[in-house]
């Protein structure tokens, strides 16, 4: 008889690592795990907290970023890039309304304003002075303003600004007690705060 067969094992198959995001990828991810959390925790956040978030070990933060105060500031900064509102305000559709055009534009930097004000209150003095940064003309509202360059008695670059201007005067906590509605911003900013004459009253001398 022969003897019992012998038990060839199983190969074994090693567990391959996860391919490694790219530094910048890596930090990118990072920064938009940490942004909803500093929305709720502020600048007390914890780096455990980050890592739990976005998925990964907390030394892989410290191999992106120098330390916490870092991570917060590239938040801050992906916050203010100026790039998204462009892409949303680029995405209105042309075939809307003139007043229809101006209101979505308006929602648009309405939420921009409320976002970014609800950021720096919870990050804290510390950064306050990153977040202060002249503002730039928008091209693509300057655009929609061009496209409709017979609506308007000023310049599309002066409408945009001043479109932009009302919109944060009218909606930032620290200046308005309550947003006005996108339809009343644009009423206000095409008609402003003149009552219509009434039909048969007499007109100033």
């Amino acid at each position: 008889m022969t003897g019992p067969a012998a038990v060839i094992p199983a190969p074994t198959i090693k567990a391959k690592r996860a391919t490694a995001l790219p530094p910048d990828e890596r930090r990118s991810m990072i920064v938009a795990a940490t942004l909803p959390l500093l929305l709720e925790y502020g600048d007390r956040v914890t780096s455990r907290q980050i890592a739990e978030a976005a998925g990964i070990a907390e030394g892989t933060i410290f191999r992106a970023f120098a330390d916490k105060d870092e991570v917060i500031a590239a938040v801050l900064e992906a916050a203010l890039d100026p790039e998204p509102l462009e892409t949303a305000l680029s995405s209105i559709p042309s075939d809307l309304g003139f007043e229809d055009q101006i209101a979505a534009a308006t929602l648009i930097m309405q939420q921009r304003v409320i976002d970014i004000w609800r950021l720096v209150s919870s990050i804290g003095h510390r950064f306050h002075e990153q977040a202060r940064r002249p503002m730039v003309d928008s091209g693509a509202l300057v655009q929609l303003f061009e496209a409709n360059r017979t609506r308007i008695t000023v310049e599309p670059v002066v409408a945009a600004r001043l479109l932009r201007a009302l919109t944060l005067s009218t909606t930032h906590p620290m200046l308005a007690n309550e947003p006005r509605s996108p339809d009343e911003t644009v009423h206000l900013f095409l008609h402003g705060v003149g009552s219509p004459e009434r039909e048969g009253a007499t007109p100033p001398c």
